[in-house]
């Protein structure tokens, strides 16, 4: 890949994480040094940093699912309760394997936070345990007493 397209490609992707998590999310989720991996039409569909995946870009919709090295950049990048969903230290243990996290063991949640974002689940000491898929809007989570609120897409354990 030459230059230019590698400097294409990274404003591009940092423009897509600006917008999905906040205004300077692109900067701090990729550094100069990142590759891509290309789809056959020349998209993005991965993003790495020394072999470790960062983000993949959803084909759908274009946004990114996040890794946890990507999980961990934007867990120290973005003040709490930005982007979280905070659970219970019963269900942390499990979460952190790539558990499911139920709306009963979510505590706390980012108000802002809408169905099916990109989501951090946290303990109750703002330690990161696992990225996923919100099902639920941060509000619903912690007034519901049934029903999924994340669908953990990978655990710090897994």
């Amino acid at each position: 890949m030459e230059e230019k397209e590698r400097e294409i490609l990274l404003k591009k992707a940092r423009i897509i994480a600006d917008y999905q998590f906040g205004k300077g999310a692109g900067e701090i989720l990729f550094t100069d040094n990142v590759e891509f991996t290309l789809s056959r039409t020349r998209r993005i569909a991965q993003i790495k940093e020394h072999d470790k995946r960062i983000t993949t870009l959803r084909s759908y919709d274009g946004l990114f699912t996040l890794s946890i090295a990507g999980a961990k950049r934007l867990h120290q990048f973005l003040g709490y309760p930005r982007l979280r969903v905070v659970m219970n230290e019963e269900s942390s243990e499990f979460v952190k394997k790539g558990e499911t996290a139920f709306c009963k063991h979510a505590i706390d949640a980012d108000p802002d936070i809408r169905a099916y974002d990109e989501v951090i689940v946290v303990d109750k000491q703002d330690r990161l345990l696992a990225t996923g898929r919100a099902l639920l809007a941060g509000e619903e989570m912690q007034s519901f007493e049934h029903g999924v609120a994340v669908k953990v897409r990978y655990g710090v354990e897994k």
